[in-house]
This record gives structure tokens, sequence and C-alpha cells, in this order.
């Protein structure tokens, strides 16, 4: 979104998500996205999941 100097609201007409859902994943609060939510994107962004996603590790004795 911030290369293409889009904001949460256009994206979120673009898209048709909710600007709460893009908010929260935006400011990395969302605890889960729906898979059809994520195609959207890359259809609407024109990227690939990976261009959207970083997988974050836990600790161990963090719990699963």
């Amino acid at each position: 979104m911030r290369e293409r100097e889009l904001s949460v609201a256009a994206l979120a007409r673009a898209t048709g998500l909710n600007r709460s859902t893009l908010t929260a994943l935006v400011h990395q609060r969302a605890t889960r996205i729906e898979l059809p939510a994520i195609e959207r994107l890359c259809e609407v962004l024109q990227c690939q999941v990976g261009d959207l996603l970083q997988l974050e590790r836990r600790d161990a004795g963090a719990g699963a």
C-alpha cells in the first residue's frame, strides 16, 4: 500500500474488504485473515502472497 500510495479507504473500496480489517493488517494487529481476503488483496495490488505476509516465529516457551 505504501509503495502505491493507497489509503486504507481506497483499498477497502477496491477490494470490498472492511476498513477495520485493512487497518489491523497495516498496523500489524490482525490475528487472522481469511484466504479469500488475501486473494483479493493480491488481485488488486497485483502481487504475490509473500509480498503481503511475513512469518515470524515465536519462542518455543511462548506457547503455540
